[in-house]
């Protein structure tokens, strides 16, 4: 006796059970409250929310930066922006120089002679000053994006 041949094409793939599907990431209210919390405690304090997530490097590599910003705009007497600006470019430049998180407060804190931007390394210092603010920021929103399920 022969058995006939099977009807099925080489590119046919069989059926797979609806149960095996991963839990929607971006719908499910618990995953969206952690995301939140990652991205303000990364905000808070820069590469936190890497370490929560086990991103050590990445962690590491957020704080060590962005610290090293801060601490070269300050040493060399950058603006550090305050909220009661003048014009846009103030606002601006304070939400830049707050996205540093935790830092910004430090290097307010040790701020004594305030700003010299009639020098050149004052000017620079405000530019790394808010660099470090828009990487920080820019961290924030990796974490939080990983935290949701879309790892880069």
């Amino acid at each position: 006796m022969s058995q006939e041949p099977s009807e099925t094409t080489p590119l046919e793939i069989p059926p797979t059970s609806v149960d095996t599907a991963a839990p929607d990431v971006e719908t499910n209210p618990s995953f969206e409250s952690r995301a939140w919390i990652v991205a303000v405690a990364g905000w808070l304090l820069p590469g936190l929310g890497h370490a929560l997530q086990r991103m050590w490097g990445r962690a590491a590599v957020v704080f060590v930066t962005v610290g090293i910003l801060v601490v070269a705009g300050a040493s060399m007497r950058g603006n550090l922006f305050t909220s009661n600006g003048n014009d846009a470019f103030d606002t601006l430049g304070y939400i830049a120089d707050l996205g540093t998180g935790s830092f910004y407060f430090l290097a307010r804190a040790v701020e004594h002679d305030g700003a010299d931007v009639s020098h050149a390394g004052g000017d620079y210092g405000t530019r790394f000053l808010a660099t470090a603010g828009v990487l920080n920021l820019l961290a924030a929103l990796h974490a939080y994006e990983a935290a949701r399920g879309r790892k880069a």
